[in-house]
C-alpha cells in the first residue's frame, strides 16, 4: 500500500471542515514543507503543505494542521510514517482567490464549483504522484471535500489507492428552505462570522453536552487560525471570512434539488465513510445513502462515530475518528481470513 496521503479540506455553507488532534507519544521528528503550485489556469496558484517523517465552507492548514494539546491530525498521520499532503482549492487559504472575490458579492455569478475544485484536486493528485514518483496515493475528502474528492476517483480511480469520505454529501429528503419573492440572487461569495460558524457547530448538541464537547481553547484557536487566511476579514467589524458560493449553488441544484452530482457506482477502490451521530450539516441518512451506491468498490466500510458533530476531529472523540482512519489506511490483506 502506498504511503502517501492527501487531504483535502474545504469550507461551504453546508458543511465545515476543522482541526483534529490527540495525546502524541514522543515519536518521528517531521519535517514540513509549503509549495504554491500552479492550477493551470491564469492566474490562480494553489496552496499545498507537506509533512513527513525526516528523511522521508475552511483551508486544509487551519483545519487539518492546527496544534491541540500539541499534535495536529496532520502530525498524527504522519508519526505513523505517512507522506500527507494538504491541498486548498482556488479561494480558500492560502491559494489564489479568484478576481470576483475582490468585487461585491452580488457583481458576479457564484464562483468555484465542485467541477473547478476537482479540477484543482487533479492538479494537486498530479503533482504529489510526479514529485513522489509513485502511481497512487490514498486520498481523502471531508464535507463538500467529499464531492470533490469522490467525483475526481470516480473518474481517475487509476490514481487512487484507497478512499477516505468523512460525512459525505448525498441526496437530501428534506425540503429545500423556501426561497423569498424578493430575494437577492446568489452572488459570487458569501460572508461568514465566527460567532455564525460557532452556531452551526453545536447546533443538534444535545445542551448537557455541550460544555465539554470541544477542548477548551480549540475553537478560538481555529477561528482566529481560519479568519487570518483572508487578508479581507480584519477590515470588517466583526471579522467575515470570504467563501466562494460554487458549493452552495451546487447543493441547491443537486443534493437539495433530488438529483446525484456524480455516480458513486463508477468509484472502484476500497472505500472508508465515516460519520458522527450529531452532524447536523450532513445528517447520519446521508452517509447511509452514499454507501448504498458503492456498489463496485473492492470492499466498503461505513462507521458511526457517537458524540460527535461534523467537527469531531476537533472535539474530544476526536481519537476515535484518527483510529478509525488509521486502521483502515494500515491493514494490508483486509479480505484475508488470516
Amino acid at each position: 500500500m502506498t504511503n502517501r496521503f492527501l487531504q483535502i479540506s474545504l469550507a461551504c455553507l453546508v458543511a465545515s471542515t476543522f482541526a483534529s488532534a490527540g495525546a502524541q507519544a514522543k515519536g518521528p521528528k517531521l519535517e514540513t514543507t509549503d509549495a504554491m503550485i500552479p492550477s493551470g489556469d491564469a492566474g490562480i496558484q494553489l496552496f499545498v503543505r507537506n509533512k513527513h517523517p525526516a528523511g522521508a465552507t475552511y483551508p486544509a492548514e487551519t483545519a487539518f494542521d492546527l496544534p491541540i494539546e500539541g499534535v495536529s491530525m496532520m502530525d498524527l498521520i504522519a508519526a505513523r510514517g505517512y507522506d500527507v499532503y494538504l491541498v486548498d482549492v482556488r479561494g480558500y487559504g492560502r491559494s489564489t482567490r479568484p478576481a470576483e472575490m475582490s468585487q461585491p458579492p452580488a457583481a458576479n455569478k457564484p464562483i468555484v464549483s465542485t467541477k473547478v475544485a476537482a479540477h484543482d484536486l487533479g492538479v494537486a493528485v498530479d503533482y504529489i504522484l510526479r514529485k513522489r514518483k509513485v502511481s497512487k496515493i490514498n486520498v481523502m475528502g471531508w464535507s463538500w471535500g467529499t464531492s470533490i474528492a469522490g467525483s475526481y476517483t470516480s473518474e481517475h480511480n487509476d490514481k487512487v489507492n484507497r478512499l477516505v469520505l468523512y460525512a459525505p454529501q448525498w441526496i437530501r429528503n428534506e425540503p429545500p428552505a423556501p426561497v423569498a419573492a424578493n430575494a437577492a440572487p446568489l452572488g459570487a461569495y458569501r460572508l461568514v462570522s465566527k460567532d455564525s460558524a460557532k452556531a452551526r457547530w453545536l447546533k443538534d448538541v444535545p445542551t448537557d453536552k455541550q460544555a465539554d464537547l470541544i477542548p477548551p481553547g480549540v475553537f478560538d484557536a481555529w477561528a482566529n487560525a481560519t479568519w487570518a487566511t483572508d487578508p479581507e476579514s480584519s477590515k470588517q467589524n466583526p471579522p467575515m471570512l470570504r467563501a466562494p458560493n460554487g458549493v452552495v449553488e451546487d447543493s441547491m441544484n443537486y443534493w437539495s434539488a433530488g438529483k446525484a452530482l456524480y455516480d458513486p457506482g463508477k468509484i472502484t477502490v476500497p472505500t472508508l465513510l465515516l460519520h458522527a451521530e450529531w452532524d447536523a450539516d450532513l445528517p447520519s441518512y446521508l452517509a447511509q445513502g452514499y454507501f448504498a451506491q458503492l456498489k463496485n468498490t473492492p470492499y466498503k466500510r461505513l462507521i458511526e462515530l457517537s458524540e460527535g458533530t461534523h467537527t469531531v476531529m476537533m472535539e474530544k472523540n476526536r481519537m476515535q475518528f484518527f483510529r478509525e482512519l488509521m486502521g483502515f489506511l494500515d491493514e494490508e490483506k483486509p479480505l484475508a481470513l488470516k
